[in-house]
């Protein structure tokens, strides 16, 4: 399975059963979008995310099984959202044995049926940048510490080549805030188990 880092919240997932694309709003942030996928997911009913032909689309809660993938979808509260509204569906993908989630732009705090739900996760896909419009590091670092992953991926921090509506905080805060140096790889290959002995954060360029 490979992991790549398309830019703002955007992530691909790849094997050889599906290829798996989260949040493809790029064109909005002025990037070019994904041009084939065999599954979509939006984390957000409002996001302006542009399909991408032939794809299945999943856009909010509930149980799928789609290319050999087990895909899961929370409902969740938007960061935005005021108390009793859930705008936002956390997803967790098991793909190739691993399991993923991607929790994109949710409100920091979850509640015992939430992390129940969302059980033991091997990779945790977290947007950092912050200023009122998505989790910033402290938000962040509190979902890293309920959920405990083996690897943590930042996303939707500031980036001279991205055109986020609201400016994001450097990605260096919240390496600072939880304590990390960070690791930079292009994208993230895992072949069997992951074997790490302690939480691991990959930044990954943004291809």
């Amino acid at each position: 399975m490979e992991l790549t880092f398309k830019g703002g919240n955007c992530v691909v997932l790849s094997s050889k059963q599906a290829t798996i694309v989260f949040d493809d709003n790029l064109k909005a942030l002025g990037l070019s979008g994904v041009k084939k996928a065999d599954v979509q997911l939006l984390t957000n009913h409002n996001l302006k995310g542009e399909l991408i032909p032939d794809a299945f689309l999943i856009d909010g809660p509930g149980e799928y099984e789609v290319k050999e993938a087990s895909v899961k979808g929370i409902p969740a509260r938007a960061h935005l959202d005021t108390e009793g509204e859930l705008n936002a569906t956390i997803y967790t993908v098991i793909i190739g044995g691993t399991k993923v989630a991607v929790l994109g732009h949710i409100h920091p705090d979850l509640s015992d049926d939430d992390l129940e739900a969302i059980g033991m996760v091997d990779i945790l896909v977290v947007p950092v940048g912050g200023n009122g419009y998505t989790l910033d590091s402290v938000g962040a670092a509190k979902m890293i510490k309920a959920i405990d992953p083996k690897i943590v991926i930042p996303t939707h921090y500031a980036d001279k080549g991205v055109k986020y509506e609201v400016p994001q905080a450097e990605v260096a805060d919240f390496l600072k805030e939880i304590g990390s140096e960070g690791e930079k790889l292009d994208k993230l290959k895992l072949k069997g188990d992951i074997l790490l002995d302690k939480l691991t954060v990959y930044l990954l360029d943004r291809v």
